[in-house]
């Protein structure tokens, strides 16, 4: 690069340069003491705000001139500078940041003639046109490597990585394409003593990069499955400027590597380092659950998750003020089906709620469950909206869940009392006409979920009702439930014929329930000596869901004791032929699952296959 003389310049030129430089100066100085400032968070952001105002009226000043040489190194800084804070300030990065990369790009081209006027090249083409200049000063630098390094935040933080990598290509002399080398040989010239002063200077901004991008291709690699990529990347992340937040993620995700290629021992090493940090324990907690669950660890895991709620329920008030481009605000917010998402404080009770529930501690899970409808009855009215793909279940679902914790732990009356709640909410939004059920079920993208709620709620109900021994209730509940889920379910798929291995989960789920209230009411009339009326409806329920083990057992048992051998040995023979439901591939409710777990009787396989022992020796004889 051949050196250029600078023409002298004419003395009030100077002179002011030399005020604006101070200025600069004064102003990165005021910006740098506000971080250490005790004054209150509100005053310090308005001095910062003010400090911002004072850069940019600066940087007015310079680009309402020509552009010249000699002042380009201070006015590259002032918009290095404002950008910084503007960003730091936002917490983001606007369109307008690129503005102002782009004016800056054309005041250094304006200075070398060749900028025509018409022209108005992509920002990627500007680059290339101003590191290309051969007349570039050696002064002007630092100050273009540090504006290179803030094009670099901006292309990193829109996803636009090839300009990124073309970028440092160009400023390294390299032609790899791989961008973390790319970040990792990048040198920005030094600063020189006597230079106008920068909030981050071009290497601060380049270390932040390699780490900010680490980071995400790691977490991007652990995603996609990639899991000795992503600890390679994670590893990189965490031995560059890593902030204690980030660290935290960092650590956290690489045992969510380790547990995943099944190792979870040393998982939890990674995730007592998490911890060991001190800051945002939620992640590692809620990980740490996880991996306990897989080593079998219940105890272990639910005092993850009881620590997890008690981590989200904490307020943290930031004193902090971001007066920098940090590594945090290059990393994107996780998405609700990553592993590093953490959820709110009553997704994580919910979670703790439900797991209880699934590991047979009825009455922890009751007490969970109650505690979480008054937080969210609380908070602000919960929408009755069909259940998505985000963690954690629609409120309706968790009433159902609660009622089902409440009847496992004994406590039929409580469960009674959360129906009856749900039933206030939502039986007035069920179709009120033989036309609106109709078109409910011809709807093809979303199930009319309301009815399946109050359904199921009827099904609880009469579980709640048997639990206390009353017959004729229980059976008045099971029989709503049977007469609303009978509404809902297209009539294609009623009666015989039909499977349980339908394309959607919600129509397995919707036939479940019609099973389960039919086997429950079966039982009722066995209770109360009615066989042939449970012979109807065990009958029923085999019919809708061939294969089913549950309806067959109740069905082969009461057959037997109506003396109805003949017609036992001919659904026996006939079920032999059918396939066993594939229960794993199911996706059921977990209200739903448990009302299955009531009615599932035990030694089912030992009879089946005592029966067809005896079967088959009496045809022998």
């Amino acid at each position: 690069m051949s050196s250029q003389v600078v023409p002298a310049l004419p003395r009030p030129f100077s002179s002011n340069l030399d005020l604006w430089r101070e200025k600069n100066d004064g102003l990165v100085g005021q910006a740098r003491q506000l971080t250490k400032d005790s004054r209150s968070s509100l005053r310090r952001q308005q001095l910062a705000q003010d400090t911002l105002e004072g850069f940019g009226e600066l940087l007015l000043t310079l680009q309402g001139l020509p552009a010249a040489v000699p002042a380009l190194p201070l006015e590259l800084t002032i918009i290095c500078n404002y950008i910084i804070l503007r960003a730091s300030l936002a917490q983001d990065f606007t369109e307008d940041l690129s503005q102002d990369v782009q004016r800056g790009l054309e005041r250094v081209l304006e200075t070398q003639n060749q900028l025509g006027p018409k022209s108005q090249p992509r920002l990627r083409e500007l680059w290339d046109s101003v590191l290309s200049a051969s007349s570039l000063l050696p002064e002007l630098l630092p100050a273009l490597h540090c504006l290179a390094s803030l094009q670099a935040v901006l292309w990193m933080s829109t996803d636009h990585l090839g300009d990124l990598t073309s970028l440092l290509q160009t400023l390294n002399g390299s032609q790899t394409e791989d961008l973390l080398v790319l970040l990792k040989s990048w040198n920005p010239p030094a600063q020189k003593s006597l230079a106008p002063l920068m909030l981050q200077d071009a290497e601060g901004l380049r270390d932040v990069l390699l780490t900010s991008f680490a980071c995400r291709q790691g977490l991007q690699e652990l995603v996609t499955g990639s899991l000795s990529r992503a600890q390679r990347s994670l590893h990189e992340a965490a031995s560059g400027v890593c902030p204690p937040s980030v660290l935290v993620q960092v650590y956290t995700a690489l045992g969510t590597c380790l547990r995943q290629m099944g190792n979870p021992q040393r998982a939890l090493l990674y995730l007592t380092e998490a911890l060991k940090v001190g800051v945002a324990c939620a992640l590692p907690l809620l990980e740490a659950s996880r991996v306990y669950r897989q080593l079998g660890d219940t105890a272990a895991e639910l005092d993850s998750l009881g620590l997890l709620v008690e981590a989200l329920s904490a307020t943290h008030s930031s004193e902090t003020l971001k007066l920098f481009i940090e590594v945090e605000l290059l990393l994107p917010q996780p998405d609700p089906a990553s592993p590093l998402y953490c959820g709110t404080q009553s997704q994580a009770k919910h979670l703790l709620a439900s797991r209880c529930l699934q590991t047979g501690r009825a009455a922890d899970a009751a007490e969970h469950y109650l505690d979480l409808l008054a937080m969210l009855l609380g908070s602000s009215e919960p929408r009755l909206s069909p259940p998505t793909s985000s963690p954690g279940s629609c409120l309706p679902e968790l009433y159902l869940e609660a009622a089902a914790a409440l009847i496992q732990a004994g406590r039929a009356l409580d469960a009674l009392t959360v129906c009856e709640e749900l039933l206030s909410r939502t039986s007035s939004l069920l179709p009120k006409t033989s036309s609106l059920w109709e078109n409910a079920r011809k709807r093809t993208k979303e199930l009319p979920y309301c009815p399946i709620w109050v359904s199921a709620t009827h099904l609880l109900q009469g579980q709640a009702w048997s639990k206390l021994k009353a017959q004729k209730e229980a059976l008045s509940d099971f029989s709503q439930c049977l007469e609303l889920v009978f509404r809902v379910l297209p009539k294609d798929k009623q009666g015989a014929g039909s499977t349980c291995e339908q394309k959607c989960s919600s129509d397995v789920a919707l036939q479940q329930l019609q099973v389960t209230a039919l086997i429950s009411r079966g039982l009722e009339w066995v209770a109360s000596g009615q066989d042939n009326k449970a012979l109807r409806d065990f009958l029923l329920s085999v019919q809708i869901c061939p294969g089913n083990r549950d309806g067959s057992f109740y069905l082969l048992q009461t057959l037997k004791r109506l003396d109805r051998k003949n017609e036992a040995i001919a659904f026996w023979r006939e079920a032999q032929t059918q396939q066993p439901q594939e229960e794993a591939a199911w996706s059921l409710p977990l209200y739903l699952e448990t009302c299955l777990s009531w009615i599932r009787p035990p030694n089912c396989e030992v009879f089946l296959e005592e029966f067809g022992t005896a079967l088959l020796e009496s045809c022998d004889l």
